[in-house]
């Protein structure tokens, strides 16, 4: 695919925030503005991991818990806001969590479903936006399954999943955060059902899913989205073939974003992220390229939290010092300011203006 022109970001007048979504985009991102987030709601890359280093068929689930419980001690305090699966991380981060840090929870089945051509994305059993807004989560965040060349009864269906969640999030003022992954599909090279990059992925296919997911049926309020091409085939800075790349994506996605790094080393999510901040992300939401090399260490729990407050913690730093260098805070979407507050209606809403007018004011 020829690279297609960069294009530069405008401010996005047509998105609407209310005033949940609004704070809640506020409590993911630091005072700049800068979304600095630590994934720890991976389940198949760790369960299968844990299960490895213990020699057993199944993952115990005290394992899985523990290792989450010590990457949010030992990375949660150089994050704004942590991104945590219900099942194993939740009830750990409400404790291990400082009070100024923002939660997203995953709402999203590790365990998807399978169409003829396509994977077929669910909700955790008994989870939903409104238990997640009810549990005190700043953001849902769903994963996506999706692949242009899908069937066209499994791509409906991620689609009609995915409009349903922005639905919800949009009746219970929450923010709603997207990613998506492509993935091989049956007869494509390098089949596979883990969670990760696909390494034959073409561009097109890419931005294709990013132009789909951004029209406003969805409701998406914040995306995260790997890279157009290959992490590992990310030059380092300086291509213009490349920004050119990024540079589309931005335009496609047309709100605020942050980049996933999908298990890339950290040398490629590096390079990447320099290509995404040029474009117009507004930070990072990654897990794996942070703390994959310290968990390898399980399940010697000392040895793998000494090189999670060692070098993992060194590299999160890099990374938000790059983000406070270079990403586009998550406001300058709006510069003209927020629009859209709903004002009450009926009997109470006289004494109820001034409140409005205040709050109008301020943003």
């Amino acid at each position: 695919m020829s690279a297609p022109q960069a294009a530069p970001s405008q401010s996005v007048r047509s998105i609407v925030l209310s005033p949940g979504k609004f704070w809640g985009l506020r409590r993911m991102a630091d005072g700049g503005g800068r979304f600095k987030m630590l994934a720890v709601d991976q389940r198949p890359p760790i369960k299968n991991r844990v299960a490895e280093a213990r020699g057993e068929d199944r993952s115990r689930y005290a394992d899985v818990r523990a290792v989450k419980r010590a990457l949010m001690a030992a990375l949660a305090p150089h994050a704004t806001a942590v991104l945590a699966d219900p099942t194993y991380a939740l009830s750990d981060a409400m404790t291990v969590l400082a009070p100024h840090h923002g939660l997203v929870v995953t709402l999203e089945d590790s365990v998807f479903g399978e169409g003829r051509d396509g994977r077929l994305s669910k909700a955790i059993d008994d989870w939903s936006v409104s238990k997640i807004k009810r549990a005190g989560g700043d953001a849902v965040k769903v994963l996506t399954w999706y692949h242009p060349d899908q069937d066209a009864a499994s791509r409906q269906a991620q689609l009609d999943f995915t409009k349903r969640v922005g639905e919800a999030c949009a009746r219970y003022d929450i923010p709603f955060l997207l990613e998506m992954l492509l993935y091989p599909l049956a007869g494509d090279v390098g089949q596979t059902k883990d969670y990760v990059e696909q390494a034959g992925k073409r561009t097109d296919h890419v931005l294709k899913t990013v132009e789909t997911f951004a029209a406003p049926d969805y409701g998406v309020d914040v995306f995260k989205l790997e890279s157009p091409i290959p992490a590992k085939d990310v030059p380092p800075p300086g291509d213009a073939a490349t920004a050119a790349l990024f540079a589309e994506m931005d335009r496609l996605a047309g709100r605020p974003w942050v980049m996933l790094s999908a298990g890339a080393s950290q040398a490629a999510f590096r390079n990447v992220l320099h290509y995404a901040f040029d474009a117009g992300a507004s930070g990072f939401l990654a897990g794996r390229a942070i703390w994959w090399d310290a968990f390898q260490h399980f399940p010697d729990m000392a040895a793998m939290e000494a090189a999670l407050s060692g070098p993992a913690a060194d590299y999160m730093k890099e990374l938000n010092a790059l983000a406070d260098a270079k990403a586009r805070p998550w406001t300058g979407w709006f510069d003209d300011g927020i629009e859209g507050l709903p004002r009450p209606v009926g009997w109470e809403s006289e004494w109820m203006q001034g409140a409005y007018a205040d709050l109008e004011g301020r943003l």
